[in-house]
């Protein structure tokens, strides 16, 4: 009778994509191009915080190309910042950063301090959805680059705080310089059409879609 095999068994395709998706969702973000190429950040992994995958966070800078440089980036659903540190190290002017929880606010403090770019960033605690009834003081002598980042589950029809969200896009894209772009991500439960201002371009990244707004104004000379 055959002795069984004491090999252990190879994981199959989904399941390591599975183990590869767990890994990149508790270990602290990377920075993945510009002057702080490879660079992480300081990171919390409780839950709080779904930061955007790599590979749709690529994606998304490859599709704004030199709208960053020399821009003012609001990240509005700040989480771990990714997507302000990605801006900045990839030309951004400044950074903006709105994050409700206090602790993960001070956890972006805490990776600006250590990238050595606290100087080009203000973190503001505070809840965004805020802003749709009334917009802070934001400097207009540079276009702006606005993600808007929410948890995707605020997009549902039945969601209490999806008219703040779709105001706040609204009150944001709105108020922009020329030369801004508003770029939105959200999953296939995201009808472009719900977005307002507009029209958006859309381009799926699975598991999301990026969606993207630039005022028609020509940007400054």
């Amino acid at each position: 009778m055959p002795r069984p095999s004491r090999r252990p068994a190879r994981p199959s395709p989904a399941s390591a994509a599975a183990g590869g998706a767990d890994a990149e969702a508790t270990s602290p973000p990377r920075i993945i191009g510009g002057d702080l190429r490879r660079r992480r950040l300081a990171h919390n992994p409780d839950g709080r915080t779904r930061p955007m995958k790599d590979r749709v966070r690529e994606s998304l800078f490859d599709l704004l190309g030199t709208d960053v440089r020399r821009a003012l980036a609001l990240d509005l659903f700040a989480g771990t910042g990714a997507l302000g540190f990605e801006a900045i190290s990839r030309g951004a002017a400044k950074a903006v950063f709105v994050e409700r929880h206090f602790p993960t606010a001070d956890t972006i403090r805490r990776s600006a301090a250590e990238l050595g770019v606290a100087d080009r960033c203000d973190v503001r605690a505070g809840d965004v959805l805020l802003w749709s009834r009334r917009m802070p003081d934001l400097p207009h002598d540079l276009p702006w680059i606005v993600f808007v980042s929410p948890p995707w589950s605020f997009f549902g029809v039945d969601h209490p705080r999806r008219d703040d969200l779709l105001t706040l896009i609204d009150v944001v894209a709105r108020a922009a310089p020329p030369g801004s772009v508003v770029a939105v991500e959200g999953d296939t439960a995201l009808d472009p059409l719900d977005l307002p201002v507009g029209p958006w371009e859309s381009r799926p990244v699975p598991p999301a879609i990026l969606h993207f707004w630039r005022p028609a104004q020509a940007p400054p000379q």
